[in-house]
This record gives structure tokens, sequence and C-alpha cells, in this order.
């Protein structure tokens, strides 16, 4: 059981959530500064004081004033016309991600939203009530408006939930748990819109995917050293502290720990005298995307904990101010540095590739890994997938920070495009992914060219654990079915830290 606070969640936190199915609880002091919150508006509400979103319109209509018997129907309608989410739906991981980061938004304090709703949502992640999201729709600033009421509908019995891998209206499943849609009083649907939980709940997932990945990277591509006869000198530490980037000398520890007891890696001299960069300089390299990680789990971690809706009600309630918290810029530079990250570690991957299958670079293995060179062409298109994979990329990690257009008549004139940043790193962490399967399909094979009984004990485990679904290319077959099932596999180590814990 997880608790929320509003402060103190972190991204381990989300994994479990997401990917262990682990439950939430409120915490009562949190309990506590909601109620003293939600008091401050009642007291605005019955003194009729004049604050934006209570009793006011929203964006370019904040200077219209509405009667104190209408501000339930401000709030059903703010909620109704803004979902207007377009296109596919987030992954039901995204949308309980979203749940439970709007959740320990409000449970700061500031916001001034009833118990009771925040209890709801925490009944939607314990008994996975997850919102269809639709993607699409979002500037990324004055909050992810589009997506966060598409989660808002749900709670007011009007928008479609998961169930199955079906889409299913939310008004049937709280009749299935005999519970009534929630009525949206005073500042409550502002509350669940504003603020940037769509961009940091792909954020979060895109993160944990990226985290997993780059741990995998490293024994795919030590895999690669086997079959390349790699030289290891160039991963000894003394090189790695004299330039003093941590990450890249802890790259390269975890690189010679994979090729411990490796008979088929070899010293400088032996062969040749050094390899070429996409070999050699692999520490640097997956170094510099293990930098990028750090930084945008550091500004994912604050954006989770953050009060991030417009306005704040601060002093114990004696002041309500209207700010910019839900403005997407560090989470949408944040999401474009990782695009640049991942897609990189796929780039590199691809050069490693094309080593593997070129007759002219990969140390005597057959030409494309083929069973019959000429006859059979083995691995040929494999790498020109891979090509078609990191040129995507190259597209995708365009950043979209650096957009933006005026929204709401000007009122909102620089916006932050955070969420298509962030949906954009998604698809490249899925091609960077398979861009690595390929990889290691094609690594596998050439160390079996090689001689397995040659290989390091830990890489032969997972060369095992591979040709359990992935037999040997003893005849051309259809590759793709070979590329979706080591994706599989790479993605679900996601879920229960395999890919992290690879070594003691």
């Amino acid at each position: 059981m997880i608790s929320l606070k509003g402060s103190g969640l972190t991204l381990e936190d989300m994994r479990a959530i997401l990917y262990q199915n682990e439950q939430v609880k409120l915490e009562k002091t949190a309990k506590d500064a909601v109620v003293n919150s939600r008091k401050a508006v009642e007291k605005i509400v019955k003194d009729r004081r004049t604050v934006y979103g209570i009793n006011t319109g929203f964006g370019k209509f904040s200077d219209v004033s509405i009667e104190e018997g209408d501000v339930r129907t401000l709030q059903l309608h703010l909620i109704r016309s803004h979902a207007c989410g377009m296109g596919l739906p987030f992954e039901e991981t995204v949308s309980r991600a979203m749940i439970v980061l709007r959740l320990n938004a409000l449970l700061k304090g500031f916001s001034g939203i009833r118990l009771e709703v925040l209890e709801r949502l925490a009944y939607m992640v314990n008994n996975r009530i997850h919102p269809v999201i639709p993607q699409q729709g979002s500037l990324g600033a004055s909050g992810d408006l589009a997506p966060l009421s598409h989660l808002a509908l749900v709670l007011i019995g009007e928008g479609l939930v998961w169930q199955e891998e079906k889409h299913i209206p939310s008004h049937e499943i709280w009749a299935k748990h005999n519970l009534q849609p929630v009525v949206l009083e005073a500042k409550e649907g502002l509350a669940l819109i504003n603020g940037t939980q769509a961009m940091t709940a792909q954020g979060v997932v895109n993160w944990l995917e990226s985290e997993t990945l780059a741990y995998q990277s490293e024994w795919i591509a030590a895999m690669s050293m086997e079959a390349l006869h790699g030289i290891t000198d160039a991963f000894h530490p003394a090189i790695h502290e004299a330039r003093g980037y941590p990450e890249q000398t802890a790259v390269a520890k975890r690189i010679l720990e994979w090729l411990k007891g490796s008979h088929l890696v070899t010293k400088q001299g032996e062969k040749r005298v050094q390899d070429a960069y996409s070999l050699r300089c692999i520490p640097q390299i997956h170094g510099a995307s293990w930098q990028v990680l750090s930084y945008v789990k550091e500004k994912l971690e604050i954006e989770m904990n953050a009060a991030t809706d417009n306005p704040l009600i601060v002093e114990d309630g004696a002041v309500v101010i209207s700010g910019g918290n839900f403005h997407g810029q560090p989470i949408a530079f944040a999401m474009d540095f990782l695009k640049i990250g991942i897609a990189e570690l796929a780039n590199v991957s691809e050069r490693r590739i094309e080593r593997l299958v070129n007759p002219q670079l990969n140390e005597g293995l057959p030409a494309f890994l083929s069973p019959q060179p000429g006859l059979q062409s083995g691995a040929m298109i494999l790498q020109y997938a891979a090509a078609s994979l990191v040129s995507e990329n190259k597209t995708l990690a365009h950043p979209a920070s650096v957009d933006s257009i005026p929204s709401s008549a000007n009122q909102e004139d620089h916006v932050s495009m955070g969420t298509i940043g962030a949906r954009h790193a998604f698809q490249i962490i899925q091609n960077a992914r398979r861009v690595l399967a390929i990889e290691a399909l094609c690594a596998m094979q050439g160390v079996e060219y090689r001689g397995i009984d040659l290989m390091s004990p830990s890489l032969l485990e997972k060369w095992h654990d591979m040709r359990v679904f992935i037999p040997s290319i003893t005849e051309d077959r259809i590759f793709s079915v070979d590329v979706e099932k080591l994706n599989t596999y790479l993605k679900e180590e996601t879920v229960n830290e395999k890919g992290k814990r690879v070594l003691s």
C-alpha cells in the first residue's frame, strides 16, 4: 500500500502502483489539509467574493461573474466543453498514472476540492477503474485540459473506462459498484483538470520503460562485443575515471561484469588495435544517455509532487492566488531531452547491427548471418528495419517545446506542447526497443557461430532465455515475428525490474 500525501511520491512507488497493482491510501495529514482548503472555497461562495474559477468564467471569460446558484452548472459545463481529446487513447497504464498523479497533487491542500472527490479517485485506482483518455488535444499549458477533462468525465458518469481492453460507459461501472457519479461543487471541475498530469503520467511511464531499456542495451551491446571479438581494454576503469563522468564509469563497469569469463572478447593487439566507435565508445555514448535519465528523473519527481492547478488557496485559506503552475515547460524540456537520449541508444545499436551483418565488418561471420549466403538473405532486411526505425526517431526527436501557439483569445498566449513531447518520447522508446531487439537477435546468432561454450556465463544465461522462444536462424523465416517476441520480452522486464537487477 502506497500512502499518498502530496509529497514524497517516487518513480519506484509509481512502478509498484502501475505494474504491480499496488493500492493507494490517503495520508491523514493530507486529508486534513484538503478539508481546510475546501472550507475556504465554501466561505468564498457564501461571502460572494469574486474569485477566478470559483464564481467566474474560465480563460478569456475570467471577467464574467457567475451567480451562486450556477456554480455547480459552471463546473459541469467546464468538464463537458473541455473534453475535446482526439485520436487513439493513452495506454491504460498512463491513464492509471494520471489518476494517481492528479490525486497526489490535490492532496497538497491548495486546490479547494472536497475530500470525497479524492476518495473516489483513490477508489478508482484501487479498483482499476481507468478512464479512456484520448492522446491528442492538449497544449500543455492551462494544464492538460482536454485529457484531464476525459478523466473527470468518468467521475461524473459521462465518460468511458477500460475493462478487459474494451471501452465501457462509466455510469455502468458505477452502477456495478453500487456508487453514484460525483456531482461537482464550486471549483472542483477546474481543480481536476488544471494540471500537468497527462504529460507527467506519460513521462513517468516513459522513464520507467527507458530505465529498463538502458540497462538492457548494455547486455545486448556486450553480446555484440562477444560476436565481434570486441576489445575490452576500452572499458578499463582508469580511462573512464580520467574523464570523470560517473555514468560513463558505471556503464563500463557493468559491461565488464557482463563479459566476465568470456573467451570471445579480445585484448588490444590480439586481432586489431582498436574497435569502431559503436563498440569502443559504449560507455561514453550510453553513459551520456544515463545522464539524460538522471535529469528527467529529477524533473519528474518534482512535478509528481507539485501543485499545478490554478488558482491556489494559500495561507490557510486567507489568500487565493491566480498563477501559472499549470505551465508544462519543465516537463516539455525534460521529455524533449529524453527523446534525444533514447534515440541515441537506438542509433548506436543500429551501427552495431550493421557490423554484425556486414561481411566486410563482422570479423568472419557469415554475410548477413545467413545460413546459405545468396540463397538465403538471413538478417539483411533486419538491418533495413532498424535503419528505418532510427530514421523515424530522428524526426520524432525534433523538440516539441520549441513551438507555441496562442489560445483563448490570446489570454493564454504561450504554451509548452509538453504532452506532444511526452507522446513522441513514448514512440521513440517503442522504436528503440525494437532496434535493440534486432541487435539482440543478430548478436545471439553471431555468438552461436562463434561457439556459445565460449560465452561469458551471464550472457550465456541471457542467450538461453531468448532461445526458448527465438530459434536459431537455420532458414529464412518471417523475422518480424521474432522481433515482436523479443520486444515483448524486453518490455515485460519493466514490470518486475529484471532489466534493472541484471547483476548483483
